[in-house]
């Protein structure tokens, strides 16, 4: 299974879509799951982090 470091799309809190990445940093085909062991890991590592995120409106490149 692949770990939330990953970037990772929760759809719905029911489905896990992974864009993944070659070592040189080609697009390779996206998975998914819907196991609900790694539907449990991402969200709770997407709740984790939510409250550190900088609002849009705050954003400054």
């Amino acid at each position: 299974m692949l770990c939330p470091a990953t970037t990772f799309w929760l759809i719905d809190d029911q489905v896990v879509r992974w864009n993944l990445f070659s070592g040189d940093g080609q697009a390779l085909e996206p998975d998914h799951t819907e196991d609900p062991s790694a539907v449990k890991l991402c969200a709770e590592a997407f709740r984790s982090v939510w409250g550190l995120a900088t609002l849009h409106t705050d954003y400054r490149i």
